[in-house]
């Protein structure tokens, strides 16, 4: 029995020093080997995670930009469409106003042109007047006519 135990003994340290001294080993660097990956794995969701949070930021401000963008494309919009209508309205107004002036120079050579012709006939009545001595009923024949002349012209 003594001999079983020394025999036991001297098994029990060999396998401890050759194979659950290596073993051992083994499962700790296994061990080392999964911390590491949950560490790595770890850090890569808290990068991810980041980089996330970062992506939501740059879409918000690039929303922001663009909205921005988009109301000071309107206002220019409005600006320029204000602008077009003042242009349209003053060159409607200078027209109006070379229409009128143009009314009135052709009212203006009307009008020269009415008393040239009232001048023209006033001389050739005083011509007939003079030439003829008329009684009351021959005035006013006379008068008539150049007044129904004077009428034609108007």
């Amino acid at each position: 029995m003594l001999i079983q135990i020394v025999v036991f003994l001297v098994l029990l340290l060999l396998v401890s020093k050759y194979a659950i001294r290596p073993l051992i080993a083994t499962i700790k660097q296994r061990q080392d080997y999964i911390d590491n990956q949950i560490n790595t794995a770890e850090k890569g969701r808290q990068e991810a995670e980041g980089l996330l949070e970062e992506q939501k930021s740059l879409l918000k401000q690039a929303q922001l930009e663009a909205k921005a963008l988009i109301e000071r494309a309107k206002i220019q919009k409005d600006k320029e469409a204000e602008k077009i209508i003042q242009e349209a309205k003053e060159q409607a107004d200078r027209l109006i106003q070379e229409a009128k002036l143009e009314i009135e120079r052709e009212r203006e050579k009307a009008i020269t042109a009415l008393r040239d012709e009232v001048g023209t006939l006033t001389v050739q009545l005083a011509s007939k007047l003079l030439e003829k001595e008329l009684d009351a009923k021959g005035q006013a024949k006379l008068v008539d006519r150049y007044f129904e002349q004077v009428g034609r012209l108007q």
